[in-house]
């Protein structure tokens, strides 16, 4: 009796142990990085990497870095499953960046349906962007689905008063598609723009940076232009 006593207090405190080295550890990652390197003061979590003694530190919700066990190294670049062929910095970005599709305001969106509607996708787009314009030419051809398009003018002054026409004309989606797909310049329109500020100020928070950006409705993020087969593909994945 007093052997197995011994064993799993052998056992427990070699768990508190176990424990305490982590929070340990991760402290004197905390500590040495945000000492020597004034943009890593405030750091969001230190977390395992796969990789033994490596560990992944994330700033600003979504930038991962990776540094040794005392942090006398780091590293920005992605890690690379070589045996699996998998990017894990990208998956572990994406997972960190997807959102509640429902929560997005697409008020501030226009839609258009084509066929049942019940795929659904969000994009933000800038008009003057050439690779969304391609983007829609191949989107043109995905069927049965819910498409909201959030007016995202990142590119300069031009794009912003097009985004306002856009947004001012009777049919938005007829005449953004005319533009994007038939370059049919949208006729300048007087309304209320402030939407157009709103999802400025989304893709900001959602750090949006390029355009096309696509979200599904599973609330995962898909930056830049897609092609037909792989929207589709993304579509037929989404498990809501």
């Amino acid at each position: 009796m007093q052997l197995i006593f011994l064993m799993k207090v052998s056992l427990v405190a070699a768990g508190l142990v176990t424990t305490f080295n982590a929070a340990g550890q991760e402290a004197v990652i905390r500590k040495n990085l945000g000492e020597r390197i004034p943009q890593l003061q405030r750091i969001d979590e230190v977390r395992k990497s796969p990789v033994p003694g490596l560990f992944e530190v994330r700033v600003n919700d979504t930038d991962i870095f990776y540094t040794d066990a005392v942090g006398n190294y780091l590293i920005k670049g992605s890690l690379i499953d070589t045996k699996l062929g998998r990017n894990l910095t990208d998956e572990r970005i994406d997972k960190l960046s997807a959102i509640s599709f429902d929560s997005l305001p697409v008020k501030d969106a226009f839609t258009i349906v084509r066929g049942n509607g019940k795929r659904k996708l969000v994009v933000f787009e800038d008009p003057n962007c050439g690779y969304c314009k391609r983007f829609e030419k191949d989107l043109e051809k995905v069927d049965n689905v819910t498409i909201h398009t959030f007016l995202y003018p990142i590119l300069g002054p031009d794009s912003t008063e097009k985004a306002k026409n856009i947004w001012c004309a009777k049919d938005k989606a007829t005449t953004w598609q005319d533009w994007m797909v038939r370059e049919q310049v949208p006729k300048a329109g007087s309304c209320d723009t402030a939407a157009i500020e709103r999802n400025l100020e989304l893709g900001r928070k959602y750090k949006i940076s390029g355009t096309p950006t696509l979200f599904f409705s599973d609330g995962a993020r898909v930056p830049g232009a897609i092609s037909t087969a792989q929207i589709e593909k993304r579509l037929t994945e989404v498990k809501n």
